[in-house]
């Protein structure tokens, strides 16, 4: 027999099947004759194969190897790519979804038939951006976890508009994005340029970006104004995350048709709650007031409570264009100097608003409670109210602190109920986390002159109690007592918060006692019990704030879902979001559903309402992000011209480049580089959140006390820098330069190679 004869068809196909299963528990992946040889030479597919395989040398089993991968080729199995590599042919299934990335970076789309993620073949995403529709050639799937495939076509740009920094040349011009998770510069013909100038900041929209074209084409459609301006700059980010500057014409149009009269046939249809003393609790400077709360003693010595909340349904009616541009924004974003709200000033200060004084249409929640703040009837529907008073939270503090005012016998009662509402959340392992919050004292110009914190105080305490209280209540009796007295369940909108990942408690809890603290896992209530108890603890010292972000971080995200698992976080098994319809889209779908469930309506069909939900959550992040981002501006523009001020902070947050610090007196946050680290190599530690010096072994550790100097403050890029004050300053000059003069036989370019604790860094 000659080198690469073998007649035996069995062991042939045998043979084949070896080597097909490799490519097929692979696939994307690239193999040559040589490297898939090995893997059946070596590791044989079963027995059978193991006892043909002596029968054989090596060498004709390696021209055979070579002739089936040949001819897997020709029949179209597989594909015959450069230098002899092979890999398996996707299959024709494709997969349609959003591009999505991971923690890690890797990108994917989530095949929702087979409930698992595909994962694009080395990441080429071509210049598919996170959030766009595409199109996906799947491979075969040997892993219950993941599989792999190939971008085909981006079916749908997720984002269509991009601000930036224009740059102009003699040929043409390009708009740089300003969102550091695209990158991308947009080529802007000359004549395509609206007015933009040379380093003005401007919104471009693609008009053209075929799948293989490195740069997108488009045009300008409006002009900001020059970079770094506050006004400038606030309306860049709210276009970088997807959130309009205007409400389009017709729903302007729309909104100013609405008539602020309440008919009399109107109120016929609802309970009139005008008579009851009701009042409002909203910050100082807000102009829509979605909720107030009513009370009425009873004769039997229990309290009726009401909750009543801004009618928003009733004005906004589905089909319409102040529809789709509610469903579209899907929220109000809260911006350091501004408000941008998801329904028409017309709507949402004045129509909507419940003002004092005024007559007002609300649904609600309506609740008999006895002195304990156990809940002993319930009703929910149709209201119109007049609220008596409007407080700002600072006023009713003071009636709280000094048991006078207005409203006094109410509100000392309605504090009285909801502490107790409060304990009993707690013995039901709900967790809490009052973070301060930074806000900043603004001048004339918008420009930051102070900054302050705020804390959640009783009258805060107040308000949240009762319309948790709400929200819970709505959620239960559809999700629990209709869906029991239907027999099924009926669908509905829920806000979940699912449980804490175990792994993530663990390094938490390893982190914590590092502080002294321990926290207990073993239970769900045990959990809970700690982190409370963590909290307390650690009010005032100097590891509060990375604790408490730490905590923070261990808990999964709250999302809006039809799928109910109830919210961890708060101990409940049923929650909703009710209350603020204004400002959020799943409230107005929560109050179209439950009119629809009161009025004996079948249970809706899921898929199109959990698409809803998945935006809105979406788009809650985005809002979230910009309000971030906004602070970070405002932060940056605080200290801007301090460059060389020396601030007392705590080191926030550890990373492979840097360490990110948060200055003690003003909350503002910026990086250290690691490169700036001037007296050692840095690695990172990641499971103990520090750097670690090879040479010095000094460490700088999540929550440790550091003195800086404020390096730069970059508005553009929204971007605080500062430097480690005991390493740079020039009381250590002489310091480092002895370190330097007594390692001058070694220098520090031949450091050794980083361990496996991370990797090399200066």
């Amino acid at each position: 027999m000659s080198d690469n004869e073998i007649n035996d068809q069995v062991f042939i196909e045998k043979f084949k099947e070896a080597m097909l299963v490799i490519y097929k528990q692979n696939p994307g992946k690239w193999y040559n004759y040589k490297q898939v040889f090995r893997r059946v030479y070596q590791d044989p597919f079963n027995e059978d194969l193991s006892k043909y395989l002596e029968n054989y040398s090596e060498k004709e089993l390696k021209y055979l190897c070579i002739d089936v991968l040949e001819g897997l080729a020709k029949e179209g199995v597989l594909e015959d790519g450069m230098k002899g590599k092979f890999r398996i042919l996707p299959t024709k299934r494709y997969v349609y979804g959003k591009l999505e990335f991971n923690y890690q970076g890797a990108a994917f789309v989530f095949d929702t038939e087979n409930n698992l993620p595909i994962f694009l073949v080395k990441n080429k995403t071509h210049n598919a951006l996170r959030g766009d529709t595409i199109k996906v050639s799947a491979y075969p799937s040997y892993s219950p976890d993941k599989a792999e495939g190939e971008l085909i076509e981006v079916i749908e740009r997720n984002k269509k508009e991009f601000s930036g920094r224009i740059q102009i040349s003699e040929k043409f011009a390009f708009l740089s994005s300003d969102n550091n998770k695209y990158g991308i510069d947009i080529f802007i013909p000359l004549n395509k340029l609206n007015g933009a100038k040379n380093g003005q900041k401007a919104v471009a929209k693609i008009t053209r970006w075929e799948i293989d074209d490195k740069n997108p084409i488009g045009e300008i459609t409006q002009v900001l104004g020059n970079a770094g301006e506050n006004n400038t700059e606030m309306n860049s980010l709210l276009v970088e995350y997807g959130f309009p500057l205007f409400f389009p014409s017709e729903v302007e149009d729309e909104a100013d048709q609405i008539k602020e009269e309440i008919t009399a046939s109107e109120i016929k249809k609802r309970k009139d709650y005008r008579g009851i003393t009701t009042f409002t609790i909203d910050p100082v400077d807000a102009k829509d007031f979605d909720d107030a709360l009513s009370i009425r003693f009873l004769p039997n010595g229990n309290y009726e409570i009401g909750i009543h909340i801004a009618d928003v349904s009733h004005y906004v009616k589905e089909g319409s264009a102040l529809e789709e541009e509610a469903y579209f924004r899907a929220t109000s974003v809260y911006l350091v100097d501004r408000v941008i709200p998801m329904l028409p000033e017309k709507l949402s200060n004045k129509v909507c608003s419940l003002r004092p004084g005024e007559d007002k249409l609300c649904y609600a929640a309506i609740f008999e409670m006895d002195n304990n703040a156990k809940v002993v009837s319930e009703w929910f529907g149709r209201t119109v109210i007049h609220s008596d008073r409007r407080f700002t939270y600072e006023e009713a503090q003071q009636v709280i602190e000094t048991g006078e005012g207005d409203l006094k016998e109410e509100i000392k009662l309605m504090h009285s109920l909801a502490q107790k509402m409060r304990q009993e959340r707690f013995s039901h392992g709900a967790i809490t986390f009052d973070k301060v919050e930074v806000k900043f004292k603004l001048d004339e110009n918008g420009m930051p002159v102070d900054v302050y914190l705020k804390e959640n105080k009783d009258s805060n305490k107040l308000i949240e109690e009762f319309m948790l209280l709400a929200n819970k209540k709505v959620a239960a009796f559809v999700g629990q007592k209709l869906s029991e007295e239907k027999g099924h369940e009926q669908t509905f909108v829920y806000r979940i918060h699912d449980k804490p990942v175990p792994e993530k408690l663990e390094n938490f809890s390893f982190f914590a006692a590092k502080f002294g603290h321990k926290i207990k896992i073993n239970s769900e209530k045990a959990i809970a019990q700690s982190l409370n108890q963590l909290m307390k603890d650690i009010k005032g010292k100097r590891e509060e704030n990375v604790l408490e972000q730490l905590a923070i971080r261990t808990m999964a995200k709250a999302v809006y879902t039809t799928q109910n698992i109830g919210h961890y976080g708060l101990a409940f098994d049923f929650y909703t979001h009710f209350t603020s319809p204004i400002r959020r889209y799943p409230d107005v779908m929560v109050h179209r559903l439950l009119t629809h469930y009161l009025n004996n309506g079948k249970s809706v069909e899921r898929e199109g309402l959990e698409e809803r939900c998945k935006h809105s959550t979406d788009m809650e992040i985005k809002a979230s992000e910009a309000e971030r981002s906004s602070v970070k501006f405002k932060q940056a523009q605080y200290l801007m011209g301090r460059e060389g001020e020396i601030f007392d902070g705590m080191i926030s947050g550890v990373t492979e480049w840097g360490l990110y610090v948060e200055l003690v007196d003003s909350k503002c946050e910026g990086l250290i580089r690691v490169r700036d680290l001037k007296d050692d190599y840095y690695d990172l530690d990641e499971a103990n959140y520090c750097l670690v010096g090879r040479r010095t072994n000094r460490r700088f550790q999540l929550g440790d006390p550091v003195r800086v100097k404020l390096k730069s403050a970059d508005l553009l890029k929204k971007q605080i820098d500062f430097i480690m004050w005991d390493f740079n300053s020039a009381d250590n000059a002489d310091v480092k330069e002895r370190r330097v003069s007594k390692k001058k036989d070694k220098p520090r370019g031949f450091a050794k190679p980083a361990t496996k604790k991370g990797k090399r860094r200066r």
